[in-house]
């Protein structure tokens, strides 16, 4: 693991989930829309991700806890910052930039159906 990696893993996901809504707000997107793809992609639900936003919880522990990694999430293809997220070696940084390419492809205007990979 490189410190690059290090830093993410110990964000917190409260200080990056406001930027998750603001880029999806920008296209016209919603708070709502967000939380969907968090929750089809963790299966956490609208009160346990508060409060692991509450407790400033990091994105490693964040991903461990999650109650349930989608299965459908190696259909999750594409690049995001530069990098192939099926290519992605760390698992715990693939999840982490799979929840990017998701946010992404929302304020990019693709349909919820295309996003959840239904």
């Amino acid at each position: 693991m490189n410190s690059n990696n290090t830093r993410v893993y110990k964000m917190p996901v409260a200080s990056v989930y406001p930027h998750y809504i603001q880029k999806a707000e920008k296209k016209g997107r919603t708070k709502a829309e967000v939380d969907t793809i968090i929750f089809w992609l963790t299966g956490y639900n609208e009160a346990s991700l508060q409060q692991h936003i509450n407790n400033k919880t990091d994105f490693e522990t964040f991903f461990a806890q999650a109650p349930q990694i989608n299965p459908n999430v190696s259909k999750i293809t594409g690049t995001i910052c530069g990098y192939r997220v099926e290519e992605i070696k760390d698992a715990l940084m693939r999840q982490v930039r799979y929840l990017d390419k998701l946010i992404d492809e929302l304020a990019k205007g693709k349909a919820m159906e295309k996003i959840l990979r239904k």
